[in-house]
């Protein structure tokens, strides 16, 4: 697997998709917050002066399908499935950052809100569905239990202010 480094995507992504801000997304995955902010930091370092962006980091402690756990509703909805009547048993948001595999969880309950018989359901798309849980979330605020996000949110705020963008 030819895996590209950051500084390469970050280069690629600013030449094809130049932006006023730019949302830089790393997994923790068992690295800590810190380390995970610092390679940010030091990838946009590395491009060169022309491109280097306002930049904001996006770390959550597991991985960014933790963040979507947090609205059963909208994953009925990104399921294809908004009058799903199971019990979908959703973690709380402290538990939150306890779930080994964010990522299984939220693709099983897609499948379960799907209601699709089991045939159908082997062919069920997760990772499409899940990528839509975001569009359907009506209330972020329960992640500001979480210090990752709580981290992002003051970083947000930070370059808006910065930047004297009204909000």
């Amino acid at each position: 697997q030819d895996r590209q480094r950051l500084p390469d995507k970050l280069r690629s992504s600013l030449i094809y998709y130049p932006c006023d801000l730019l949302f830089v997304h790393r997994d923790a995955e068992g690295a800590t917050l810190d380390s995970r902010v610092q390679e940010i930091n030091q990838a946009i370092a590395e491009l060169p002066e022309d491109l280097q962006p306002v930049f904001v980091s996006v770390v959550p402690v597991r991985m960014q399908e933790t963040w979507l756990l947090i609205d059963e509703s909208a994953i009925k909805i990104a399921a294809g499935n908004r009058r799903y009547a199971g019990d979908l048993d959703i973690p709380t948001a402290r538990q939150l950052e306890s779930i080994s595999d964010p990522k299984e969880l939220l693709y099983r309950l897609l499948i379960q809100a799907s209601d699709l018989n089991r045939r159908r359901r082997r062919s069920f798309p997760a990772a499409k569905h899940a990528r839509l849980v975001t569009e359907f979330v009506d209330d972020f605020s329960p992640l500001r239990q979480l210090n990752a996000f709580a981290v992002f949110e003051e970083e947000v705020n930070r370059v808006i202010k910065a930047n004297s963008w009204a909000i």
